[in-house]
């Protein structure tokens, strides 16, 4: 499957740039600036498939809503899916399938996702009693259920605490990093190093940054590049964070973890015919992918896993690749992944060995200078891998995430 254009949105910190748009705000842009700089005709569409985690109940089935006010004709479908950090590549995958499937030969895909947006909840007990209250037809009545109010039903969820916890392990995900640091003794000076080198590296790459860019219109102006990237972000200065999950022997802070962020891809894919009827370069095409499953308690290994799996189906290995994009959900998580690939005997998995080269990795930073909005982040790894193909003459990049749950994801990619 083809690759045959891709842009996002810039990535921005919650509650900043984005913080008025919602998911489908921010698909659409996505979506519209591609279409637009394509020039395709969006009827020739076989389907829209869009990632978003945290769905807004005011746009249930958003790739629906996202397709039609980027213009796609009501007549083409659209489906939302959900792999927690790897929606936006499950996306990328479901088009590949659907191709295979003799479904459709051109997809629009993509993720979604505000994080400014993720509500605060009311407490289970207190839906009941507003439901009681609204069903009161006296004023006895509503006198009676207003009474039955207690004041802990007024103390919301916070959403996005709650969707960052797993509900299995009972783990919110800074602790699964906290668990892989001491496990694999990862110091806080690593973690802070390699958290500095993530900006430090984007900070050298935002020309080449904001070329993956649509600028998104809103409150009057122009957003157009990622906000997250620190001019002054160094080991030092980042050793001052305190640790924000184990405040007393913790090495996890909000430096050299991933952003909260707002932001969204968007991705025209498609078979060779579709491509060629269309008459655009490719980007590249996805050849191979795995996706696998891990402990919960350590879903930071999930690309480990997930290599492996790619290898165990197809025989291709990080060692193939010209280009490596990790997702940096946490700085430990990442230096986990490297350790575990090197000496896979040493922490007790049966895997085989691979040394991957810093220099290869996450060229342009990652997630902890760009920011990890949830259901985008897989589409953007594809995106910011394939362009650096092309910078570097590069023939071949993987693409890998740990997802939420426990479960990781590798795509390998070409360029034509």
């Amino acid at each position: 499957m083809f690759i045959i254009a891709a842009t996002r949105t810039p990535f921005s910190k919650i509650g900043t740039d984005l913080a008025n748009l919602t998911a489908d705000d921010l698909g659409r842009s996505a979506a519209s600036a591609l279409l637009t700089a394509t020039g395709i005709d969006p009827a020739e569409l076989s389907e829209v498939i869009f990632g978003c985690v945290a769905q807004p109940a005011e746009a249930a089935n958003i790739a629906r809503i996202i397709a039609l006010r980027a213009g796609v004709p009501a007549h083409v479908p659209a489906v939302t899916v959900h792999r927690n950090c790897a929606s936006g590549m499950e996306a990328i995958t479901t088009a590949h399938q659907r191709i295979l499937a003799g479904q459709g030969d051109l997809f629009l895909v993509g993720g979604t996702e505000s994080m400014s947006h993720v509500p605060l909840l009311f407490p289970h007990e207190a839906a009941l009693h507003f439901s009681e209250l609204n069903r009161a037809k006296s004023s006895g009545q509503k006198i009676s259920a207003a009474a039955s109010f207690n004041i802990s039903d007024f103390k919301p969820r916070i959403g996005l605490e709650l969707g960052l916890t797993d509900p299995f392990s009972g783990m919110i995900m800074g602790d699964t990093a906290e668990l892989l640091s001491r496990e694999y003794n990862i110091s806080r000076e690593m973690q802070d190093q390699f958290a500095a080198e993530s900006h430090r590296k984007a900070l050298a790459s935002r020309e080449a940054l904001n070329g993956e860019i649509s600028p998104v219109f809103t409150r009057g102006s122009a957003v157009v590049e990622d906000n997250g990237i620190r001019t002054d972000s160094t080991k030092e200065k980042l050793a001052t964070l305190r640790p924000i999950f184990d405040k007393i022997t913790g090495t996890v802070t909000a430096g050299n973890s991933s952003q909260i962020t707002d932001g969204a891809v968007a991705l025209l894919v498609g078979s060779e015919a579709a491509a060629e009827r269309l008459g655009v370069e490719p980007l590249g095409r996805l050849t191979h992918y795995a996706y696998s499953g891990c402990d919960p308690a350590r879903m930071g290994l999930g690309p480990v896993h997930a290599i492996h799996r790619a290898r165990q189906l197809h025989g291709i290995s990080p060692e193939d690749a010209d280009i490596i994009e990790i997702n940096e959900a946490f700085a430990a998580q990442v230096l986990a992944v490297l350790a575990s690939l090197k000496k896979p005997e040493t922490h007790q998995l049966d895997l085989p060995a691979y040394e991957l080269p810093l220099e290869k990795i996450n060229r342009r930073g990652g997630a902890i200078a760009l920011g990890h909005p949830v259901g985008a982040t897989g589409a953007r790894l594809v995106l910011t891998a394939l362009d650096q193909l092309w910078e570097t003459g590069g023939k071949r990049a993987l693409a890998s995430l740990c997802v939420g749950g426990g479960q990781g994801a590798a795509l390998y990619l070409e360029r034509p």
